[in-house]
């Protein structure tokens, strides 16, 4: 009996001992200590992952079945594309970018604007949207667009080659927002920048939209700064959204 119970006891030390080491071990061959595992900045729900600080849960992606709520009459008189790419300043030659272009309602006006020499990528992760897109290329004559179907972390744009990349009410749907947007910051070129358009959080402007398809300034500061990017501009003239300008962060 005495040698059953010291055999027992030793056992019991053992298995308490591998507990509390287990305990100690940060997940996938980190070696950060447990405390600082526990003070991550960034918050996981589910398959995405967004900074801790803005708390947020990214919305669904609209389906293509929506599409003609992209082209709907009114859209012009709401979102001001105009005022969106006399912001971005494009001009001939440059090499622009749309993420999530859907059915190329800005796209199609970009590729006006850099014309004849310019091109734009249209990226949508969609295939039906880009079908959808092409039908109104060809409609309306455009040429210099380059439909380019997009991955949930990779918008698939060649690196340090897009002098604008514009997106609008669509970085809200990105499921995995950091890795789309380390590659958004690998495509640009030097002194390349982002037009981000999105619905306004703050106030009743946008209260005719969903709240999870609208964001805030903090919100967008927040994640965007932690992927190394800095806000040049916030533009409040559009009705119901922001309109964010921004670029790689420059070192100091």
């Amino acid at each position: 009996m005495t040698t059953t119970m010291t055999r027992f006891r030793a056992a019991a030390r053992l298995s308490i001992l591998i507990g509390f080491v287990a305990c100690r071990v940060t997940p996938a061959g980190s070696t950060r200590p447990a405390a600082e595992a526990r003070t991550s900045s960034v918050r996981t729900t589910g398959a995405t992952t967004v900074p801790a600080v803005s708390a947020r849960v990214p919305a669904p992606v609209m389906s293509s079945h929506g599409a003609d709520w992209l082209e709907r009459a009114e859209r012009e008189a709401e979102e001001q594309p105009d005022l969106v790419m006399d912001a971005m300043q494009l001009r001939d030659g440059q090499t622009v970018a749309e993420i999530g272009a859907g059915t190329g309602y800005f796209a199609r006006r970009m590729a006006r604007r850099v014309s004849p020499s310019g091109k734009v990528f249209a990226v949508d992760i969609q295939p039906e949207m880009l079908t959808l897109l092409a039908r109104y290329v060809r409609e309306e004559g455009v040429t210099n667009i380059v439909p380019v179907l997009g991955g949930e972390t990779d918008p698939r744009l060649p690196e340090k080659s897009v002098d604008w990349i514009l997106l609008v009410d669509v970085y809200h749907e990105f499921q995995k927002p950091q890795p789309m947007l380390a590659r958004i910051r690998e495509s640009l070129t030097p002194g390349g920048r982002v037009a981000l358009v999105e619905y306004r959080q703050e106030g009743e402007s946008a209260g005719h939209i969903k709240r999870e398809h609208r964001m805030s300034v903090e919100q967008v500061r927040a994640e965007w700064e932690a992927a190394g990017f800095e806000i040049v501009e916030i533009d409040e003239r559009l009705k119901s959204q922001h309109l964010f300008i921004l670029r790689v962060a420059q070192r100091r």
